[in-house]
């Protein structure tokens, strides 16, 4: 074979080897969650969804492919400080999502740069203006405002920020020593207040307790006397009656035939008992009547019944 045959040989073999990979890199099969930006001669042209597509060789290109699902970015490290003039060290991570393609593929150049750069100065601006202790308790209202401000410059770009969450928030050794032994010093704090609660809650017990048993022993006295009070009522009432009774059938018998010198026999009988009794005692001095004649001393008696 002459040279120029192999020559041209070899031209045509390159030039069909560019036209086969032209042909293969015409057609285009799109992922899910994936939207490919054509240009035309070096101009926008078409956005490609999900599927199969064909493009014209050497006129079509795919110049942006773009994911239009959810991802995060870190935002690295950086020194802030506070309203107070305290250090710190904070760091994040972003969460977004592209939902138009072109605007994220001719809106910006690169747009997870821009959105860590932005992040970080409105999370400098932000941290700025509140104290130390603020930036602990308020993390979730930084977060808000940083997203807020992502958001609204991000739409240009054709991005969603969903959410920016602060991860470390870390202030120098010295300042966390301090803060350590505060947070030390209100434990114990606490830990004194409850014991001497808990000490005021035994004495409050105690005293009740014992307030109660006097109460309930003064109730007992009380009803204790009560209830001998009534016990000799009862028998002062018995006795009463049971005189009453005697009295009533003493008169009953005086009325009856004989009654009157019944009852100056018995008189008689229980007077001189009564006097041998007397007789026994040393100390007393007994100044009787006649006792030879004990009818007289019987008809002295008064009985008008």
């Amino acid at each position: 074979m002459s040279p120029d045959l192999l020559f041209f040989t070899i031209v045509v073999g390159i030039i069909f080897l560019l036209v086969i990979r032209a042909l293969v890199r015409s057609i285009r099969l799109v992922p899910a969650q994936e939207e490919f930006i054509i240009e035309r001669l070096g101009k926008y042209h078409v956005t490609l969804k999900a599927g199969f597509h064909l493009l014209f060789p050497f006129i079509d290109k795919v110049a942006f492919i773009q994911e239009l699902k959810e991802r995060t970015m870190d935002v690295p490290p950086q020194s802030c400080f506070t309203k107070d003039e305290i250090r710190v060290e904070v760091d994040g991570v972003i969460y977004m999502q592209v939902y138009d393609s072109v605007k994220a593929s001719y809106g910006i150049t690169d747009y997870e740069f821009a959105a860590t750069q932005l992040a970080q100065t409105t999370t400098r601006a932000i941290i700025g203006t509140l104290d130390l202790d603020k930036t602990f308790e308020e993390r979730e209202t930084i977060s808000a405002k940083v997203v807020a401000v992502l958001d609204e410059a991000a739409s240009k770009w054709g991005v969603k920020i969903l959410r920016f969450e602060i991860k470390n928030l870390i202030p120098p050794e010295s300042v966390r020593q301090s803060m350590e032994k505060q947070v030390t010093a209100e434990r114990n704090r606490r830990a004194v207040v409850q014991k001497s609660e808990g000490e005021m809650q035994s004495l409050i017990n105690t005293s009740e307790g014992r307030l109660r048993e006097i109460v309930n022993r003064s109730e007992g006295e009380k009803q204790r006397q009560i209830n001998e009070a009534q016990g000799k009522a009862q028998e002062i009432l018995a006795l009463s009656e049971a005189t009453a009774e005697s009295i009533r059938k003493v008169a009953h018998a005086i009325n009856t035939a004989g009654g009157p010198h019944a009852v100056k026999l018995e008189l008689g009988q229980k007077y001189i008992q009564n006097l041998a009794k007397l007789k026994q005692s040393k100390n007393k001095v007994v100044l009787s009547g006649n006792l030879t004649n004990m009818q007289e001393m019987l008809e002295a008696l008064d009985l008008n019944i």
